[in-house]
């Protein structure tokens, strides 16, 4: 089984949550690909995506808001996986979810999302990013939880594993 990992991801560290999800996958014995959004010409080859996105300002960024556009009609018939990367500190903050997710659950037809931690690393932030954050009080580090997402990913493999008539 095929699976196409893509995330929007703005310094780095959502992406570096794709390629932990793909690792635990190929673990779990399935075939994965993870790139960026924009680098997908097509997904006909695969059986399920994994589609995720950094999220500033409660929004998710345009590459992956692009990507389920793009590709929602296929999406929908595929087993689709989406996952945000954002909320920071102890406990995490905002606990909501990202404000763009309903409209890309209704386009790709998926019923999964999940919501991960993640980080903020002063070093990588622009003047007005870090002003921003000074603003609203935001804590730096990384509070992203590898454990939980090694663990969704597990569910992942099982879920396509059960639907897989081989």
């Amino acid at each position: 089984m095929r699976v196409l990992i893509t995330s929007a991801s703005k310094h780095g560290s959502t992406a570096e949550i794709a390629r932990e999800i793909g690792q635990a996958l190929e673990q779990h014995g399935l075939e994965v690909e993870v790139t960026e959004p924009g680098e997908v010409s097509m997904i006909d080859g695969f059986d399920a995506v994994v589609l995720g996105s950094a999220v500033y300002a409660g929004h998710w960024l345009e590459p992956a808001l692009t990507f389920a556009e793009r590709f929602g009609s296929s999406l929908a018939r595929k087993d689709v996986f989406l996952f945000s990367s954002g909320p920071i500190g102890d406990p995490p903050k905002p606990a909501e979810d990202p404000v763009d997710v309903a409209e890309v659950l209704a386009l790709t037809g998926s019923g999964t999302h999940r919501v991960f931690s993640g980080k903020l690393d002063r070093s990588k932030l622009g003047f007005a990013e870090r002003a921003m954050v000074a603003a609203f009080r935001a804590p730096y580090g990384d509070f992203r939880d590898w454990d939980e997402i090694r663990a969704w990913a597990g569910e992942i493999a099982l879920t396509l594993k059960a639907a897989d008539p081989a």
